[in-house]
This record gives structure tokens, sequence and C-alpha cells, in this order.
């Protein structure tokens, strides 16, 4: 069964988090999504501050440009919210928008070399390994976690090349799929994500869908992406001034049940 999920996108304003949270989490939505952007939210605190204002939601951060962040300071962010609020967080790393990099004056030449390094460190370091690497990106010498998670948070890469696909299943716990992708590319991605991983892993499948769309037709587009490969689908308001309360209620009271 394809889990449901709502996101709070880093285009609205942080003053907006407590609002939808709260009532994401009243209404027993599965899952809500946040993402860092540059230069809006920070996805750490966006996550945090959801976590806090809530008692059950489980909240997954998908993703975090790992050419913005240091290995050990993401390990170490990472690690204190599983320990506050254990088995409510997924976290998402990759690329990030590559212009964007360039602007911040921390585009990697090699990207795909810089995720590989970064994914297995982080890996390593929440469950609670000494790691040295000696990488063309990530130097690090017995580094280990005073407070590693007793159970590291699931981590997923975004991706929609087939190399960078390929990586998340092998390395990762699974793949973040941007909107915007067809049933048949989606397909295929998860295609290159099970031969990566050599098996079944978590994959996440970003939507758009408007606001005052019926439930039914939410919940046939949700259905078609599950039918691909999806196991999660995390579905954004396409207005940027839509209510977003009403929209995760939507999904969580009207949309869900329809599911099945």
């Amino acid at each position: 069964m394809v889990t449901l999920a709502g996101i709070f996108p880093p285009s609205q304003p942080p003053e907006r988090i407590g609002p939808v949270a709260a009532a994401a989490d009243a209404a027993g939505l599965a899952q809500l999504w946040v993402w860092e952007d540059c230069f809006s939210e920070s996805g750490i605190a966006t996550a945090a501050a959801m976590l806090a204002m809530t008692s059950r939601l489980p909240v997954a951060i998908g993703l975090l440009p790992v050419p913005l962040r240091n290995v050990a300071l993401t390990a170490m962010e990472l690690a204190t919210l599983a320990r506050l609020f254990p088995g409510r967080l997924t976290a998402g790393i990759g690329h990030g928008v590559l212009d964007w990099m360039s602007q911040v004056g921390a585009r990697a030449e090699s990207p795909l070399t810089l995720l590989r390094e970064y994914t297995a460190a982080l890996s390593a370091l929440l469950r609670g390994e000494t790691v040295t690497v000696h990488g063309r990106y990530v130097q690090l010498e017995d580094v280990a976690l005073d407070w590693p998670p007793a159970v590291a948070p699931p981590l997923l890469v975004g991706g929609v090349r087939p190399r960078t696909v390929a990586l998340a299943g092998e390395l990762a716990d699974g793949v973040i799929i941007s909107s915007g992708r067809s049933p048949a590319e989606i397909r295929a991605t998860v295609g290159h994500f099970q031969a990566g991983r050599g098996g079944p892993g978590d994959v996440v499948v970003f939507a758009s869908a408007s606001a005052a769309s019926p439930a039914k037709d939410i919940a046939a587009m949700v259905s078609e992406y599950a039918a691909a490969g999806a196991t999660h689908v995390a579905v954004n308001a396409a207005e940027e001034d839509a209510d977003l309360v009403g929209f995760v209620e939507l999904l969580a009271r009207d949309v869900a049940p329809l599911l099945g």
C-alpha cells in the first residue's frame, strides 16, 4: 500500500510551519515532507520545528544539498533529531540545484563523486561507526558521533539520472524522485534503483495537485504513481497561495481513505 504524504514547500514563510504541521498531525496525515532550497528555509530547522510542534507526525527532509553541508555537521543534526523524536524522521540528501551551488561557491566538479563519498560517510556515522575517509571531497579522521541514534533514520538520495539513482540503490535506503515525471519515467527510475540495490526499497515520488482538485482525482494520480513503483507519494499544492492547512486535511481525511 502506498503512503500518502503532504509537502510544506520552502516557498511558504516559516511562520506557517506551525499551523500546517499541527493540522497534519491532528488529521492523521501519514507523513509531511520539507526540503532545503537556497535561499529559503533550512531543512533541518524546519523539520525540527515540525517535530517539536507535533506529537506523532512523521517528518521527512527531501532533500539537503550536500555541497552546502559538512557531512559531520549533517550527521550531528540528524542524530540529534532522531534521538529526540525516535521513529519520526526520514532524511534525504542530494546534489542540490547546481546553479545555486555555484552561486554560493560550493559547486563540486564531480557532483556524483561527492554524493557517493557523502552518502557512505553519513550512513556510517548515523550507525555509530568511527569513520576515516580520505576522499576527493569528504575528509574525516577517526570521526564518531558522541550521541548516535539508537536506530539510524532512513536515509534517501534524490535523483533522476540513472547513475545517481543506481547510487541511491547501492548506498541508501531509498530514492526521491522530483515532481513532473510521468508514470513511465518513474517505472524506469525504479528499475535503475532496484538494479543498484539488488531488490526493493523506498521510492518517494513528489507530485503536485491543485488544492481545488476533487479527492478522487488526487487519489487516481497517487494510485497511478503507486502502480509505477512508488511506495510513498508526497503531494504539493500547486498554487503558491493555497490554504495548506485545508490541503493537508483534504489529503488525510478525503484522499487517503480512497487509496485502500
